[in-house]
C-alpha cells in the first residue's frame, strides 16, 4: 500500500465528510494498476495525447454549447468585476479560510476569477461527448490543472504567506525555500507529508514486544509476546502489503492493531518482507506466495495447530488470496481457518482511475522501465499516490511547508506512508500483468506456484475491510471479493480512507461502521441494506476471529520452539532496510 496518507494537518484517522467520500471514489485506483505508471513516471498521466484530440474535435462539433459557457463564463466575469457576483468558495474549503479572502476586494474578486473559470471548465467537458476511457484520462488531467492554478498556491496571492514572513521577518521565506529544494532533490518530488525526524522505528513505532523467529532471504516472521494470562488456540498471521514496511499494523502504543489483537488473547505473528534491490529481480509471484506459505508452516508448527487465520492487506491481501486458492487446490485448504482482507482489490475490472488509461502497449513498457532497474522504487508510486489527491497530498503541503516555511506535521501513518520500499521487477511484472488481464477475477487464467487460481475454491470463512473514502482501493471494488470467494463472507464498509481504514483504533470518537446481514451481487444496494454501527471495527473482528478461534490455553512462557528459536527482538532487522 502505497501506500498512502490522506489528511493534512489534523488527524489521519478522523472520518471522511460526505464530500472527501465522493471525491475518493472519483479518483480511486488499485494499486496494481498504478504499479505501471509508478515505473514509467507520473508526466505520462499529464499529456492528453489523443484523447485531447478527440475532445477538441468534439467540443468544435458543438460551436452552440462553446457559445454558451462563454457567454456565461463573460456574464461571470461582469459580475466579478462590478462587485455583484455571488461567487464563494463551499464552506469546507480549507484553502480559502483566511478571512481576507472574503474581505480584501481585490482577493475576492481572485478566488472568483477562479472559482468562475473552474466551474465553466467543468461544465464545458461535462458536455463534450467522449468514451469512458477518455473522460477518466482527462478529468484526471483537468482536476489537476484546476487545482494547481488556485490562488492559494501562489506566494505573491496567498494571505497566509504574507502573514508568516511578518510573524517572522522573513524567516519563512528562506525556511520555505529550503523545504522547497530539499524536495525537489531526490524522488518523491512532491512536498514532504511529515517530517522525517519525529518517529524512530523501534522507539516510537513498532514497539509491540515479540521476536523473529524466522529469518529467511525474503522476509522475517514476527511472534508477538501474550499479554493474557490465556490465548486462543488458533493463531493469526498477518501479511502486510510488499511497498512500505510491515509496521502499519504496529504504529504507535494505542493505535496498533497487533497491540489490540494480542490484549484480545489472540497469538499473533506478523512476515516483514525485505526491502528487495536489484539482486533479488527475479523475485516474482511464485517467490512471495513460496514466503506465505513458509511462514504459515512456522506458525502452526510453533503453535502447535493445524491451522491459521490469514489476514492479509493490499498487494499483500491478492498475494495470500492467490496462496489460499492455491492451498485449497493442493488439498492443503485446512491450513486457513479464516482468510480476512484489509483494503485489498481482487478483481481489478472498472476499479478506478488507471483502468482507463493502462493498456498493453503501457503495461509492456513499465515492465521493462522495472526489468532494466531491476526493481521498482516505491518512492515513484509515492508520487503518483499524491497525484491522485492533488489538493490534500500536493498544494496543502505547498503552503504549508512552502509558502509559510514549516516543517510538516509528525503524524505516524504519515511517517509509515514515506518510509517506502522496492519491489523487485519480477514481483513488478506480475502484479501488472495480473491487473491489465485482470486474471484473479478469472478462475484458472492466474497461477501460483504451478497451480491455476481460482478465488472460488478458498472456502473458508472471510471478513472484508474496506474504506468508503478510499482513494486507491475504490470500496465497491473490494466488495466484488465477496462475490469471488467462495466461502461465506462478512463485509465491513469503514467510514474513513485507505489507511484510516486498517489504522481504527477504538480510541477514535468519530470511527464507525457499516456490516449487512448478507451481501448481495451489488454494492451499492449492499450499502442501502446496511446497518451503521458507531466505534471501530477492530472490537467487531476481534470477537469474530474469536468465536472462530477455539478454546483458550495458557499462553506460552517462550516465544518460538526448538525448531524456530528466537532470533532477535521484534521489530527485526528487515524493516531497517533502506
Amino acid at each position: 500500500m502505497t501506500s498512502t496518507a490522506r489528511t493534512h494537518q489534523h488527524d489521519p484517522t478522523r472520518d471522511d465528510t460526505e464530500d472527501q467520500i465522493a471525491a475518493a471514489e472519483g479518483h480511486a485506483a488499485p494499486l496494481d494498476l498504478l504499479l505501471a505508471d509508478a515505473a514509467l513516471g507520473p508526466w505520462r498521466r499529464f499529456t492528453p495525447g489523443m484523447a485531447g484530440v478527440r475532445a477538441v474535435a468534439n467540443a468544435a462539433a458543438k460551436p452552440l454549447s462553446l457559445v454558451h459557457y462563454s457567454t456565461d463564463l463573460a456574464g461571470e466575469l461582469g459580475r466579478i468585476l462590478t462587485g455583484r457576483s455571488d461567487l464563494a468558495p463551499h464552506p469546507k474549503d480549507r484553502r480559502f479560510s483566511d478571512e481576507l479572502w472574503a474581505k480584501n476586494p481585490l482577493l475576492k474578486a481572485t478566488l472568483q476569477v477562479y472559482l468562475a473559470a473552474g466551474r465553466s471548465a467543468k461544465d464545458l467537458f461535462d458536455d463534450i461527448e467522449l468514451s469512458w476511457r477518455d473522460r477518466e484520462r482527462l478529468g484526471f488531467l483537468l482536476d489537476n490543472v484546476i487545482e494547481a492554478s488556485a490562488p492559494s498556491n501562489l506566494p505573491l496571492v496567498n494571505p497566509v504567506t504574507w502573514r508568516a514572513a511578518a510573524s517572522t521577518q522573513g524567516r519563512s521565506l528562506l525556511a520555505g525555500l529550503k523545504n522547497l529544494l530539499g524536495d525537489m532533490v531526490t524522488a518523491p518530488r512532491v512536498p514532504s507529508m511529515v517530517d522525517a525526524t519525529a518517529f524512530s522505528v523501534g522507539s516510537d513505532l513498532a514497539v509491540s514486544p515479540g521476536q523473529v523467529v524466522l529469518r529467511t532471504p525474503v522476509f522475517e516472521l514476527i511472534q508477538y509476546a501474550p499479554t493474557t494470562p490465556s490465548v486462543r488456540r488458533t493463531p493469526l498471521l498477518m501479511v502486510p502489503p510488499v511497498i512500505n514496511k510491515y509496521y502499519i499494523v504496529d504504529l504507535a502504543p494505542g493505535r496498533s492493531m497487533v497491540e489490540y489483537l494480542v490484549g484480545q488473547g489472540q497469538q499473533v505473528f506478523v512476515m516483514s518482507w525485505r526491502n528487495p534491490d536489484a539482486r533479488h529481480r527475479n523475485w516474482g509471484f511464485d517467490t512471495y506466495g513460496e514466503s506465505i506459505v513458509e511462514a504459515i508452516d512456522a506458525v502452526t508448527a510453533i503453535t502447535r495447530t493445524k491451522q491459521t487465520h490469514l489476514m492479509s492487506m493490499c498487494s499483500g491481501g491478492i498475494l495470500a488470496a492467490m496462496v489460499a486458492a492455491h492451498l485449497s487446490a493442493t488439498g492443503a485448504a485446512d491450513k486457513v481457518a479464516t482468510f480476512n482482507l484489509g483494503v485489498t482489490v481482487l478483481d481489478q475490472q472498472d476499479a478506478g482511475l488507471p483502468s482507463a488509461v493502462l493498456d498493453k502497449r503501457v503495461a509492456r513498457a513499465a515492465i521493462s522501465a522495472s526489468a532494466r532497474k531491476g526493481f521498482l522504487d516505491g518512492r515513484s508510486l509515492a508520487e503518483i499516490f499524491a497525484w491522485l489527491r492533488p489538493s490534500d497530498l500536493i498544494w496543502s503541503y505547498w503552503v504549508n511547508n512552502y509558502l509559510q516555511g514549516k516543517k510538516p506535521p509528525a503524524f505516524d501513518v504519515l511517517y509509515w506512508n514515506a518510509d517506502t520500499t522496492r519491489m523487485p521487477a519480477a514481483l513488478h511484472r506480475d502484479f501488472v500483468e495480473m491487473a491489465v488481464d485482470n486474471t484473479t477475477a478469472h478462475p484458472g487464467e492466474g497461477s501460483i506456484l504451478g497451480t491455476p487460481v481460482d478465488l472460488g475454491d478458498v472456502d473458508a470463512e472471510s471478513y472484508i475491510v474496506a474504506g468508503i473514502g478510499d482513494h486507491i482501493c475504490k470500496w465497491q471494488a473490494c466488495y466484488r471479493s465477496t462475490q469471488l470467494l467462495g466461502g461465506k463472507n462478512t463485509f465491513i464498509l469503514s467510514t474513513a480512507g485507505h489507511i484510516a481504514s486498517l489504522v481504527n483504533p477504538p480510541t477514535n470518537p468519530k470511527s464507525s461502521f457499516r456490516t449487512a446481514a448478507r451481501n448481495p451481487g451489488d454494492a451499492d444496494q449492499w450499502l442501502a441494506e446496511a446497518d451503521t454501527e458507531n466505534g471501530s471495527w477492530w472490537p467487531h473482528f476481534a470477537d469474530w476471529l474469536g468465536e472462530r478461534s477455539g478454546a483458550t490455553k495458557r499462553a506460552p512462557r517462550k516465544l518460538g520452539n526448538t525448531k524456530f528459536e528466537p532470533l532477535e527482538a521484534a521489530p527485526g532487522t528487515y524493516v531497517f532496510d533502506r
